[in-house]
């Protein structure tokens, strides 16, 4: 393992470049569940800095990171790659859900590369910990293409469709800590 002081350029490329990261957060009961969610939809994930990351946080099932980080804002972002030389990254940090409402949604939500209707948050880390890993049993896989799913089911409900949908399926975690604010939808632009 190596510890970095920094998200320098050779990493952001790395980061950058894998097709897929995982993100994982706990709540502070330690009777609660420990979360790892996949994300992986092209331009998703900005470099926003030497100590900060953000991604866009689509509607899902459940809200178990955003849950998380409102109690404790304990968050890890891993990294690996299925291709290329073996490496693991991963960015500790402290995370917080911006949501439309939110005064600074709007700049953060301009800093990236896609813009997709019925975004649910915009997940914000501050990292204190950049740390690699040699990433040796990690099997080498084949990336063929994003998934648009996701995107193309939340663009084609409407707000009121959406609102409800968060409302009934992510209010709380599987734990029973608060998870979604009632928030106005974001306008793509």
């Amino acid at each position: 393992m190596h510890l970095y002081e920094e998200i320098d350029d050779s990493l952001r490329a790395f980061i950058l470049a894998q097709p897929v990261f995982f993100v994982a957060s706990a709540p502070l009961d330690p009777q609660g569940h420990v979360n790892v969610s996949p994300k992986g939809i092209a331009g998703s994930l900005v470099v926003l800095g030497p100590h900060r990351v953000a991604y866009l946080d689509y509607g899902g099932s459940g809200a178990e990171t955003t849950a998380h980080l409102l109690e404790n804002g304990r968050v890890t972002l891993m990294f690996a790659a299925f291709h290329g030389a073996p490496n693991i990254v991963r960015l500790y940090g402290t995370g917080r859900s911006v949501f439309a409402g939110d005064p600074d949604f709007d700049e953060l939500r301009a800093q990236f590369p896609v813009q997709h209707n019925r975004l649910r948050a915009i997940i914000d880390v501050a990292v204190d910990r950049v740390a690699d890993s040699c990433g040796k049993g990690v099997p080498v896989m084949a990336f063929q293409h994003h998934r648009d799913q996701l995107t193309a089911t939340w663009a084609h409900k409407e707000t009121d469709a959406a609102s409800a949908y968060w409302a009934a399926k992510n209010p709380v975690s599987i734990d029973g800590l608060p998870a979604m604010p009632q928030v106005p939808e974001p306008v793509a632009t």
